[in-house]
């Protein structure tokens, strides 16, 4: 049996692509419901943005084992209840924790936060990302599918004012062309 990019020894799951488009004093998070094992659709449907902390202020979505995640949105908002709020913060704190705890470590996971002011990519390297863009627009895109979103939502930027709309076509886009995706799309916006 081949299996190119196993983990633990099982095959890998695929399927996911998450995009957060920040644009027009709007943010959204936008994610396909598809989990792949190998060839194999195991799941059409998987929620995979969610809102987290206080008043769901924050949205979040993930890529990546989905229980890595699930750990990962309930440190997230631990964080956000320990500094009242504030993603940035509580971001770098638990990109900190992610890269130095030697149980987080083992997470496979990315993920995409954002609130009303800041947009953010977190990784198990300690890495915590703005995308590029600035006050105006700003766009990011994880997993499988990801590479597919972020140019397709680089290309309608110029030309789609909504946030939501952009994220759902780009998503689209990614569905047309990657396997691993599929266009049952899930949005959150703050």
């Amino acid at each position: 049996m081949h299996n190119d990019g196993a983990s633990h020894g099982l095959i890998q799951w695929h399927g996911t692509t998450i995009i957060g488009v920040k644009k027009g004093g709007k943010t959204v998070i936008a994610g396909d419901g598809q989990v792949s094992m190998g060839n194999t659709v195991m799941k059409p449907n998987a929620r995979k943005v969610r809102r987290i902390g206080e008043g769901g202020k924050v949205i979040a979505g993930f890529a990546g084992a989905t229980a890595d995640a699930f750990t990962l949105f309930e440190r997230l908002e631990r964080k956000l209840e320990q500094y009242r709020g504030q993603l940035m913060r509580a971001a770098v704190e638990l990109a900190k924790d992610w890269r130095t705890d030697k149980y987080l470590r083992n997470l496979e996971a990315l993920m995409i936060v954002a609130d009303a002011e800041t947009l953010l990519v977190l990784t198990g390297n300690g890495d915590v990302l703005e995308p590029e863009g600035g006050p105006q627009s700003q766009i990011a895109a994880i997993g499988s599918g990801g590479n597919y979103a972020l140019a397709a939502a680089r290309a309608l930027d110029a030309y789609e004012d909504d946030a939501e709309q952009m994220a759902r076509k780009a998503m689209q886009v990614a569905a047309d062309i990657c396997v691993f995706t599929n266009d049952r799309v899930t949005v959150e916006t703050v």
